[in-house]
């Protein structure tokens, strides 16, 4: 095996390894806009409710205000939303990268081509 066969699977590797990073993102990703959308989906239930309002907290059921319900679920969503904006930022640094190593390895390929 040449340099450039080795350097080829190198890059391989490489790509390989950013596209499992990419994938646990994309999990991730979804998982966080399933959250932001049944946090918008409470917000929106709680605006409507005139009554008592209770929460889950682990097992139990706890009645709270709506107020405090209201900035609980606020905070949330921004939380959310803060991980998601991470997490589109980290998925874009790994294409960025994936698109760097197929370009190496195509000049790599090309390089071995020319000189067979």
């Amino acid at each position: 095996m040449d340099d450039d066969q080795k350097q080829a699977q190198q890059l391989l590797g490489q790509a390989q390894m950013y596209q499992q990073q990419l994938q646990a993102f994309m999990m991730q990703k979804e998982s966080l806009n399933m959250q932001v959308s049944e946090l918008d989906a409470s917000s929106k239930e709680l605006e409507k409710s005139e009554g008592e309002v209770f929460k889950i907290s682990g097992p139990l059921l706890l009645k709270t205000t709506k107020a405090d319900a209201k900035k609980e679920l606020m905070e949330k969503q921004e939380l959310a939303k803060v991980r998601l904006k991470n997490i589109e930022k980290s998925e874009k640094k790994i294409k960025d990268k994936i698109e760097e190593l197929k370009e190496q390895l195509q000049n790599s390929m090309s390089k071995g081509k020319g000189a067979g």
